[in-house]
């Protein structure tokens, strides 16, 4: 387990300083160079690792825990920000950082013993096979003049879906590359996790157009922690440790009301993107 939480806070630690490298290659380019940039690339790098780390911390910590330390990549984005880009920070933000912290560290030990996912219930693969083709149906009909606040919450509700079946997915324990590979592509939630993941990056970045970087922020820190924590809880056997369902729920509401904080913050706003927690299968 101790492992598991080391991938989560790799994966926040990641997630927050690749938004950074983004946001200083955007200011150092323009148009496509910025996607050539060096800093930009380095940003995508720390993305991919992060996405790594977070699939090494869903085979064995419960969805909600991951989510929430995911989430905590606000805190790392307004601190770089503050120190990389001279980004103001608010009074109220450094008490946000604090609660955010101290929130986790709860949830950390709030995650209740290491359980692999047993048997799915039945008609689990198609709900979540039928839930993808409605998000990518709305999405693609709500492309062109949908509001903002929709947007944010497909993109939220696809890296849910996304960080939901990297969870459920079963592959072989021991296994060849090839092996591994193969095992994958016949998988229809590993696929169903990369498309979800598509979902989310097209609607993301519409939400970013149309809403702006505070409120995508906002939507999805939220959304992204309580869907996947709801799921993962009710029917993928995650469990919380005895005695700590009070603070767990207690926890949890105070890191989502602080990272909506953070979501308002002039440093997330100075970076142009909104950190949020991928986990793609």
């Amino acid at each position: 387990m101790r492992a598991a939480l080391l991938a989560a806070l790799t994966g926040a630690l990641l997630y927050g300083s690749g938004t950074v490298l983004q946001a200083l290659a955007a200011r150092r380019a323009a148009g496509p160079h910025v996607l050539r940039h060096p800093w930009y690339v380095a940003g995508l790098g720390c993305d991919l690792l992060g996405w790594l780390a977070s699939l090494v911390a869903l085979r064995a910590l419960p969805l909600f825990t991951v989510q929430a330390l995911l989430a905590g990549s606000l805190v790392v984005t307004v601190l770089l920000a503050r120190v990389v880009l001279d980004a103001p920070l608010r009074r109220s933000d450094g008490g946000a950082v604090v609660v955010v912290v101290g929130a986790l560290v709860v949830l950390a030990r709030a995650a209740g013993p290491e359980s692999p996912v047993r048997a799915l219930p039945d008609g689990f693969t198609a709900t979540v096979l039928a839930v993808l083709g409605i998000l990518a149906v709305v999405s693609v009909a709500c492309y062109r003049r949908g509001p903002g606040w929709l947007f944010a919450l497909l993109a939220a509700l696809g890296a849910s879906g996304a960080a939901i079946c990297a969870r459920a997915v079963t592959l072989p324990a021991a296994a060849g590359t090839g092996e591994l590979v193969r095992a994958v592509a016949v998988e229809p939630l590993a696929g169903a996790g990369a498309a979800f993941g598509l979902v989310m990056t097209v609607a993301y970045a519409r939400a970013l157009e149309r809403a702006g970087v505070g409120a995508t922020a906002a939507v999805m820190a939220v959304v992204e922690v309580v869907v996947p924590a709801t799921v993962g809880l009710m029917v993928l056997h995650d469990s919380v440790r005895p005695g700590w369902p009070v603070a767990a729920v207690v926890a949890s509401v105070l890191a989502l009301a602080a990272c909506v904080a953070l979501a308002a913050s002039p440093a997330t706003t100075a970076t142009g993107h909104a950190p949020v927690a991928h986990a793609e299968a």
